[in-house]
């Protein structure tokens, strides 16, 4: 039987640009995947589909909390867009837009449900960006000053924030790779550079939001590979704990360690590639005394490679079994993952994403029965509360996601929620993994 501590926070996560909707709604300035979506013959998503409408959560957002409540929901972790706050990232204020996410905090409260706040889930203001954005270190005080904006409003009702979410995909996906917005493909220098400037100002927000409120849990939220032993020995256990966070590999800038390393350690190990050790000698070291270790870590996982004592990956069997989006099942990377994240960070951790895609239906019954995201949901969480009896302290489980959504560049194509969303009426339709997942909050997961 799966053990939880009696104070775990159980939640669901979303994130602005995803389900919000209402993209030039009430003064909200226009961000960087506004532009992504609407660049004529950019074909950057797929069916050109667009975050104009997603879930339309910005209108229907006293509906959506009202599910939460009707299925036990403890958390609420959403973002706020920065441009619908700031129109142009540094200038006035959108009285409309932070007067929203008042409103959204008020009634999660008045629910029962802690609102958790992340702060940039990659919708980067287009007038910041073409400023220079995240290569640009204006950008720090930009970020800084939304925080203390941010904080101030909210200051005596939200206690835990997320500075921001997943530098991998901003710095080396939409930067370096140009898979997603921008769509750059930057040399790695630039690429080492945006995540210094991701550390200084997750760094400098973290300190503003405490200046305001003195309480506060201030975090970060890194994703890439975990990799997790073959098979469960003290060899093969180190040989995960190297792999996981060795930057000697092609993908670099893909790896739980990069940015989270600068402000933990001030710097990289000697695994980092020549591009990146370039850059690191022009930091100056009153940098690096800007940097704030963050009170915890959210953690994105979802699948991991499994490696063998020497290190390397472990071929996956013929027909392992795979998400709708074709990724991985790997249950065992929600143990070994946080295990290893603790033992080079020594902070608590929220698992601040996991979910899976699956091809749900409506059924003749009118319900949406998701039986395979129950069962990987099972499976991981069974393995999560195996890291918590080894020692780490895991304060949470976020689910990916509360309702399905726009999913970047696959568009409406996947379907992570436990809610199922009709995109042409936008009714809701509680999945059977809603009602599950009811009863292992109710149970704190002792019916796993």
């Amino acid at each position: 039987m799966a053990n939880f501590p009696k104070d775990f926070l159980w939640g669901v996560a979303c994130a602005a640009y995803q389900c919000e909707g209402g993209w030039d709604a009430d003064g909200k300035g226009r961000n960087i995947w506004d532009d992504f979506c609407h660049e004529v013959n950019g074909h950057h998503v797929k069916n050109d589909d667009s975050g104009d409408i997603a879930c339309d959560t910005y209108h229907r957002i006293d509906e959506d909390i009202a599910l939460m409540k009707a299925h036990g929901i403890r958390a609420y972790r959403f973002s706020l867009s920065w441009a619908r706050i700031i129109p142009d990232g540094d200038g006035p204020v959108n009285e409309d837009g932070l007067e929203y996410y008042s409103r959204v905090v008020d009634k999660l409260i008045e629910s029962g449900i802690e609102p958790m706040v992340t702060l940039f889930h990659w919708d980067l203001p287009s007038a910041l960006h073409y400023k220079g954005g995240w290569l640009d270190r204006d950008i720090v005080e930009a970020f800084a000053r939304y925080a203390r904006i941010v904080a101030a409003r909210f200051a005596g009702r939200v206690t835990k924030f997320m500075t921001i979410n997943e530098p991998q995909c901003i710095a080396m996906l939409g930067y370096g790779e140009g898979l997603l917005a921008p769509g750059y493909k930057l040399p790695d220098e630039d690429v080492a550079r945006i995540y210094h400037m991701i550390a200084l100002s997750h760094s400098a927000a973290q300190r503003e939001i405490k200046a305001i409120i003195p309480d506060a849990q201030v975090g970060i939220v890194p994703c890439g590979e975990l990799y997790y032993p073959e098979a469960d020995t003290p060899e093969n256990r180190e040989a995960a704990y190297r792999a996981s966070f060795d930057l000697s590999v092609a993908r670099w800038g893909f790896h739980f360690n990069v940015c989270v390393d600068e402000l933990f350690f001030h710097g990289y190990d000697d695994t980092a590639p020549e591009a990146v050790k370039r850059f690191m000698a022009t930091v100056p070291e009153t940098d690096w005394a800007q940097m704030e270790k963050p009170d915890f870590l959210g953690l994105n996982i979802y699948n991991g490679p499994a490696v063998d004592a020497g290190g390397s990956i472990v071929k996956r069997r013929r027909g392992a079994p795979l998400t709708a989006c074709k990724w991985p099942i790997t249950p065992e990377v929600l143990r070994h993952g946080p295990i290893n994240m603790y033992r080079r960070y020594n902070v608590p951790v929220y698992i601040s994403e996991n979910g899976i895609s699956c091809n749900d239906v409506v059924f003749l019954d009118g319900q949406v029965h998701d039986p395979k995201r129950i069962d990987f949901l099972h499976r991981y969480l069974l393995e999560l509360s195996k890291a918590i009896a080894e020692g780490v302290p895991v304060l949470g489980y976020l689910q990916w996601s509360f309702l399905d959504n726009f999913e970047w560049t696959s568009g409406y194509d996947e379907r992570f929620g436990i809610v199922y969303v009709d995109y042409d009426t936008l009714r809701r339709i509680p999945k059977d993994s809603a009602r599950w997942y009811k009863e292992v909050i109710e149970t704190n997961g002792a019916n796993l």
